[in-house]
């Protein structure tokens, strides 16, 4: 099954994270099982190019991709669970069919035996070059390896009171708002409701938006659920429905690269590019600017992203700061772990997805 969803991932353009799922509802295996299932898909996904590097030493030609997947998923059996060699070596050649089984037992005995060595530290990490280049340029050498490492551990389950999961780094931002009774509050990026439905539970006013019709479907449904009362809109939120002055807070939880959330979604590091950061920023500095007429005199924008770049978060407040005279720089927020840099909170991924968050507030 682990091959399988492998295959689909690598091949096929699935999300790990969409597909993985619909492979273990139609099967029978035990919660026990499942979860192993989960570990190896997520954990091969994620560590790809480590697998991958442990693999070709021992590879003559090109092979086909369920070779490939059952190669990788041993040699992370094998180097990264700690698998004993016995084990990781019949379930996997066991899971190939035809004369690949031979190949797989060959190369995969070559990968027990031989020192686990690696060319670099982003072979290491399993991370195309730019995303280790651009973390040490914005983090330095020592932060950089340390968040990227964290990323690559699986990603714990939290549940709010209400039985929503989500990560306690999207509950920070929901307390970050400090939405009141009463408050008039936006959601423009709001899908799958997650937040949304958060920022209800204080007793605010909410209205939820996204862009794609499928996503706010799915966002109703969660909505419906929880029994929120939180009417959802399909909107741009570059071009907002919504009058001026008619919302006490704003929040924009905005479309970005996600490179602080990669523990959570195993493959988006090999789907990301280059040019990413920057592209989204463009759109970010434009969904903000959008939202401040939104607010009234003396309301608050709250701006987050579960990534952890300069050009999505410093640099966006900078060119904010540049077109809105009126924008008043919050501290960032006390508590819930939030560091800052050069005005923005910064929530390292050590335990939870890495978030990067500011506040303005309208002063006229």
């Amino acid at each position: 099954m682990a091959i399988d969803a492998l295959v689909r991932i690598d091949k096929g353009g699935a999300y790990a994270n969409l597909i993985l799922p619909k492979v273990l509802d139609g099967s029978a295996l035990s919660p026990e099982d499942r979860r192993f299932v989960t570990e190896l898909v997520y954990g091969t996904t994620r560590m790809q190019r480590a697998c991958d590097h442990l693999v070709d030493r021992f590879l003559l030609r090109p092979v086909e991709p369920r070779v490939r997947a059952a190669l990788r998923l041993g040699a992370y059996q094998l180097a990264m669970l700690g698998t004993p060699p016995h084990a990781a070596l019949d379930a996997t050649v066991g899971a190939v069919g035809g004369r690949a089984r031979s190949l797989v037992n060959a190369v995969l005995r070559r990968v027990a035996d031989a020192p686990v060595t690696y060319p670099d530290r982003a072979t290491e990490l399993s991370y195309p070059d730019w995303i280790v280049e651009r973390f040490k340029t914005d983090w330095g050498s020592d932060t950089a390896d340390r968040y990227l490492q964290a990323m690559n551990t699986a990603a714990a389950t939290s549940v709010r009171d209400d039985g929503y999961v989500q990560d306690p780094a999207s509950q920070a931002v929901v307390a970050a708002v400090d939405a009141a009774p009463g408050d008039v509050l936006l959601d423009l990026c709001a899908a799958p409701g997650g937040k949304a439905t958060g920022l209800a539970a204080a007793g605010a006013h909410v209205v939820a938006a996204d862009l794609r019709p499928k996503r706010v479907r799915l966002m109703a449904g969660n909505i419906e659920r929880l029994a929120a009362q939180v009417p959802v809109l399909v909107a741009d939120g570059r071009h907002p429905p919504i009058r001026s002055g008619a919302a006490d807070k704003v929040l924009i939880d905005a479309p970005c690269s996600g490179l602080g959330s990669l523990r959570r979604r195993a493959d988006a590091r090999w789907r990301i590019d280059d040019d990413a950061p920057e592209r989204l920023a463009r759109l970010q500095v434009s969904m903000i600017s959008a939202a401040w007429s939104l607010l009234r005199p003396g309301g608050t924008l709250t701006y987050s992203v579960c990534t952890l770049t300069r050009a999505e978060t410093v640099d966006v407040l900078a060119a904010v700061q540049e077109e809105l005279p009126d924008a008043e720089l919050l501290a960032p927020p006390p508590g819930d772990g939030w560091g800052s840099t050069d005005g923005v909170a910064v929530l390292a991924p050590d335990a939870t997805d890495g978030m990067m968050l500011f506040q303005l507030r309208r002063s006229f």
